[in-house]
């Protein structure tokens, strides 16, 4: 009876260890996009795409489907000192090794002294790589005028 009272005690004292589930790690996988942007640092930002990773940009008619196409997407981030991003709404799902992220966000930039909004929308795909979380599929598109 000693002994089961004393392993009680020193289970109680251990740290408790736990582990990120998927869903969290995929969600910190999203914010970690929204960051690297943030930081106009094109480097970090491809940095998070895996090197047969397709995108689809916002403000671009072509489809980038290698590390050199993505990268040249956001080689003016550090030109463009004011643009943020601050995501939105998204939901996570995540099957295996294999996860998507889907919602909305809005970048904002400076131009002429003011503010401009863009709401925009958001898939990323994720594919864990290594231990880590890695976007081989972006697809981001503005969000639609309401119609009138």
């Amino acid at each position: 009876m000693r002994r089961v009272l004393v392993l009680a005690l020193v289970s109680l004292m251990a740290p408790v260890v736990t582990l990120a589930a998927p869903q969290d790690d995929v969600t910190a996988a999203t914010r970690a996009w929204a960051e690297a942007y943030n930081s106009r640092d094109p480097q970090k930002i491809q940095a998070l795409y895996a090197p047969d990773a397709v995108f689809w940009g916002t403000s671009s008619p072509t489809l980038r489907d290698t590390p050199a196409l993505i990268g040249e997407y956001f080689k003016n981030s550090p030109s463009q000192p004011n643009a943020r991003v601050e995501l939105g709404d998204f939901k996570v799902r995540v099957w295996g090794d294999t996860a998507a992220s889907t919602g909305s966000y809005t970048f904002t930039d400076m131009r002429d002294g003011q503010t401009v909004r863009r709401p925009a929308r958001f898939s990323f795909v994720f594919h864990k790589q290594n231990g880590r979380w890695m976007i081989v599929d972006h697809h981001s598109s503005s969000v639609p005028a309401s119609p009138r």
